[in-house]
Order: structure tokens, then C-alpha cells, then sequence
């Protein structure tokens, strides 16, 4: 599929920029790469990314979700997750483009549209969509704006509405409509994760977490397993491997004081969780991650 994005394709190379996502268009980030990569921790935010060139995998769950120029991802709340580009040269790089989900511009669409009978059941807060025309035609649309900056401030608005209109009719409309809610399992997953987020430095307080959140510490459990894919404390220690691993590739701390900087009592038990999240000790992670960088940086 990727002919089809030929123009989105050339939009996107002529105006991305090394060593920066951002765009002149609220919410709009662009990506580029042009190799592979081994697996990466990321934060999913509450976004829609599209690929426009290139495939990308999303260890997610226990399970490993694979996507292209063919589909288009929603993640409806942070994610800590494991990234993996899988296809990508210098003359083919991978490029992908998000939007950032506004939920109070949703939540105004939702409330226009006709009402929807809602199935029952918990929704997983990552999912993947296979991409439309509609979805395809409002993207070139709005990164299209790109080439015309001085007129972003008045057509960006009405084009991602558009497309956050074609969004909520698509199959993930359900969860979409629940990140617009105020209330409502997701919306109070979010204000846990929110606390964990602000907080993961120090010891996972359920108490904090439910009064946060608002609900019971059963209730949180259940909500927070099915739509996150990890418990709470999981979820902890995914955020705290991945902000010591920043913190080291940094080079401002050594392994035992990024373990206390991000919360662990033991260095020990950190290295120990490090290695098996990251397949490496601490040490000679970064090693080999400032050799591709190096390597990367020299080609």
C-alpha cells in the first residue's frame, strides 16, 4: 500500500527533521528512520499513529502486534510498551505520523454524532485498524498544510476534526468514545496511571492509586489489568526500567544511582530486572546502545 502515500510520503521527508518529532500542527508529530531497530522501550500516549512507509511490532500483553502502511494504531492511554522498526534503509526510511488524541474534541464529535448502542465488555487500550480511504484522503489533507504554514491555524482544526470524525466511525469508534469520557473505566485507569507516572520513584501506594483513580482496590485491579495489559506494579516497573535506562544512556549517573533515582531499593534487584527486560546488564546495554548511535551517527 505504501504507492498509495506516495504524496503523504513526500510531504513528510521534505519537512521532517532530524532529531525532532514536532510540527508546526498541534498534535501532529513525524517520524523517520532509515534502519531497523532491535526492541525499544516506548511510551504509547493517547494517540493514532499511521505508517505511511515501512512496518513497526508492539510487544503488547504477551502478545506481539504487528502493523504497516495497510493499517493505522490507537492507543488510548500511556503505554509502556517494546517497539521494534522491522523494515527500513536509507533509500526506503521508515516514516510514520501521530496525532495526539484531543479527548475534549472527541468528546464534542461523540455528542453530534447520532447515538450508538455500545457492545459489552472491557476494551484493551491498544489496538490495530485496518486503514481507509476516508482515513487516508483527511491525512494528506492535513499534512498537507505542512507546504502551507500560514494556513494551519484556520484549516488544521477543521481537517482533524474530520479526521477524528472518520476515527469514531471506524471499529475502535467504542473506545475512542470512552477516551472522551469523564467518568467510566478508562477515564479513571488514566487517573491512576497519571499517579503512577508522577509518582514512580516511590513505593506503589493502592491506597493513593484508588483514591486517585475512585475506585475500589478490586475494581482497580481488574480495570487496570484488562485495559493496560499489566498490574499496577508491573506497570510501575516498566516505567522505572525505561527512565533508568534514559538516565543512563544520558551518562550522568552509574547503574547503582539511576536504581535509587528511579525507586529501587537494590541494585542488585534492579540490575537483575534490567537484564531481563533488556536482555543485558545495565553496563553493557548502554555499551552497545552508544555503539549504534556511534555507528549510526558515522554512516
Amino acid at each position: 500500500m505504501t504507492e498509495v502515500f506516495e504524496q503523504h510520503l513526500a510531504i513528510a521527508l521534505r519537512h521532517a527533521k532530524p532529531d525532532t518529532l514536532l510540527t508546526p500542527i498541534p498534535r501532529v508529530e513525524l517520524l523517520v528512520g532509515d534502519r531497523p531497530t532491535g526492541e525499544t522501550p516506548c511510551l504509547y500516549r493517547s494517540m493514532v499513529c499511521f505508517i505511511l512507509q515501512g512496518s513497526k511490532r508492539v510487544a503488547f500483553n504477551d502478545s506481539l502486534l504487528s502493523y504497516d502502511s495497510s493499517q493505522y494504531l490507537v492507543s488510548a492511554l500511556d503505554l509502556p510498551l517494546m517497539g521494534q522498526v522491522l523494515d527500513a534503509g536509507r533509500h526506503r526510511p521508515y516514516v510514520a505520523v501521530s496525532l495526539t488524541l484531543d479527548p475534549a474534541l472527541l468528546a464534542e464529535l461523540a455528542a453530534a454524532m447520532p447515538p450508538k448502542r455500545e457492545s459489552d465488555g472491557e476494551q484493551i487500550g491498544l489496538s490495530i485498524n485496518p486503514m481507509t480511504v476516508e482515513l487516508r484522503d483527511a491525512l494528506l489533507r492535513l499534512i498537507s498544510l505542512l507546504d502551507k504554514p500560514a494556513d494551519i491555524p484556520v484549516l488544521a482544526p477543521m481537517v482533524e476534526r474530520e479526521l477524528l470524525y472518520r476515527l469514531l466511525q471506524g471499529p475502535q469508534g467504542r473506545l475512542l468514545r470512552q477516551i472522551a469520557q469523564p467518568e467510566g473505566p478508562l477515564a479513571r485507569i488514566r487517573r491512576a496511571i497519571a499517579w503512577i507516572r508522577d509518582n514512580h520513584d516511590q513505593q506503589l501506594r493502592i491506597d493513593a492509586m484508588c483514591e486517585a483513580s475512585g475506585m475500589s482496590r478490586a475494581s482497580l485491579h481488574r480495570h487496570f489489568s484488562a485495559i493496560t495489559g499489566f498490574s499496577p506494579l508491573q506497570y510501575q516497573k516498566q516505567l522505572r526500567l525505561q527512565e533508568a535506562r534514559r538516565l543512563l544512556l544520558g551518562g550522568d549517573y552509574n547503574a547503582s544511582g539511576v536504581a535509587f533515582a528511579v525507586g529501587y531499593e537494590s541494585a542488585s534487584q534492579f540490575s537483575r530486572e534490567y537484564l531481563r527486560q533488556f536482555g543485558a546488564p545495565p553496563a553493557r546495554d548502554i555499551r552497545q546502545m552508544r555503539k549504534q548511535i556511534d555507528a549510526a551517527s558515522a554512516s
